[in-house]
């Protein structure tokens, strides 16, 4: 399982909030898929601006190293 990013933190606007949901879904559906590819179309699709597809991109890399560090305690 890919790892959250929990909607109810306080993403700002709702696009953001579908931008991140639409990215783990892909991420969900193919792991492997590249995220800055992703996180391009997620901005383009839910017309992001730039700082908010950089904050998408800060989520995701921690959430993914939470992710890690939590399944190395396993």
């Amino acid at each position: 399982m890919y790892p959250t990013i929990l909607v109810t933190d306080n993403l700002g606007e709702p696009n953001l909030k579908r931008a991140v949901q639409w990215v783990l879904e892909r991420l969900a559906e193919d792991p492997q898929a590249k995220r800055s590819a992703l996180i391009d179309e997620a901005s383009r699709q839910f017309d992001l601006t730039p700082l908010e597809a950089d904050f998408l991109y800060a989520k995701l890399t921690e959430a993914t190293r939470e992710s890690g560090r939590q399944a190395g305690g396993r």
